[in-house]
């Protein structure tokens, strides 16, 4: 596929960016290079090769999901403006 500089021009309306008629040829010519790039790129053999996140096998360190009160009510409710009984105190607003 080749970027022609309509295409360009498109692409870069389409982008919001304000490109100069003469810089026009030039993104076209940027537009062919990266898309060749992807080219070369499909045609590498990857059979066999897992899908990966990072170049080292690595695994993130996990916890148990253990559901808590978080050992801490007192200093919850200091930053309430009225708390009552270990609650949030909250005014009605439903009559």
């Amino acid at each position: 596929m080749s970027i022609d500089t309509e295409t360009a021009r498109r692409v870069a309306h389409l982008a919001r960016i304000a490109v100069p008629e003469e810089e026009l040829p030039a993104l076209a010519g940027e537009f062919n290079a990266i898309l060749g790039f992807i080219e070369q790129l499909s045609e590498v053999d990857v059979d066999g090769v897992e899908p990966m996140v990072s170049v080292t096998p690595m695994r993130l360190k996990r916890r148990e999901d253990v559901v808590t009160d978080g050992s801490q009510p007192q200093a919850v409710l200091a930053n309430a403006p009225d708390a009552r009984e270990g609650f949030f105190a909250v005014p009605k607003v439903v009559e």
